[in-house]
């Protein structure tokens, strides 16, 4: 991977240099800082590559529903969290990345904590960083502790060059 990519892949790359222990918290408190929901929520990154990116959410009670499982907005904020990320690795600086579509499927209660891995082939990675707009749907799996799928998503991606700000007063 390339630290030129852009800025969130090089603050990625320069985590994964830290020991092994302190990766995860590193990765959290960088994508906590800037995806503010995720960070209130408390998404844990636990693997932040290119084409792979694996988070969890653990089921305490700032996020249980009224049966003491993950609350299904919990459950959605989660898939949310890792596709949007994968994507954002790869998005240049240039451009923006943005939520176009999200479908969750609820097809049982989930047990304890969650965790969901988002992947994306070298070939995806590769057209969301030299086409300059698209969408792109992204795989991701939901499970819970006993390893069953609570949720199944579809999570669409698009990606826009940004538009200049506007100055303010």
């Amino acid at each position: 991977m390339a630290t030129t990519d852009n800025k969130l892949s090089s603050i990625v790359h320069n985590i994964s240099k830290l020991p092994t222990n302190l990766r995860t918290r590193g990765l959290t408190f960088a994508v906590g800082s800037v995806v503010k929901f995720a960070g209130t929520a408390k998404v844990e990154i636990l693997e932040m590559r290119a084409t792979r990116l694996h988070g969890r959410i653990r089921n305490r009670k700032r996020v249980q529903n009224h049966i003491g499982s993950v609350h299904a907005a919990a459950m959605a904020l989660l898939a949310e969290s890792v596709t949007g990320l994968v994507v954002g690795m790869s998005v240049p600086d240039s451009r923006t990345p943005v939520i176009k579509s999200m479908k969750v499927d609820y097809i049982r209660r989930a047990q304890g904590d969650l965790e969901a891995v988002a992947t994306l082939t070298q070939a995806d990675v590769d057209r969301i960083r030299m086409t300059e707009k698209g969408d792109i749907t992204v795989p991701v799996k939901v499970t819970d502790a006993d390893g069953n799928e609570p949720i199944q998503c579809e999570m669409i991606w698009a990606w826009t060059p940004k538009r200049p700000r506007k100055a303010l007063g």
